[in-house]
């Protein structure tokens, strides 16, 4: 089973925030994430007031299902 520890890459070498599971000698593999990838805007609540719209028979049961209820 594979195990995810957090470390900080600086000057070369790999520091690990966490613990590791293991306490021998062993392979890992190091993934780092895309840089080009940039943070999501924070969204603005309220953005889309008045532009969505529900009828209001919204809650009425529909005709096509009459047979089934």
């Amino acid at each position: 089973m594979d195990t995810t520890v957090k470390g900080i890459y600086e000057n070369g070498k790999v520091t690990l925030v966490g613990k590791p599971p293991v306490q021998v000698r062993t392979e890992v593999t190091i993934t780092f994430p895309d840089q080009d990838i940039k943070p999501m805007k924070k969204r603005k609540a309220g953005i889309l007031t008045g532009k969505v719209w529900m009828a209001d028979d919204f809650d009425e049961p529909l005709d096509d299902l009459k047979e089934y209820m």
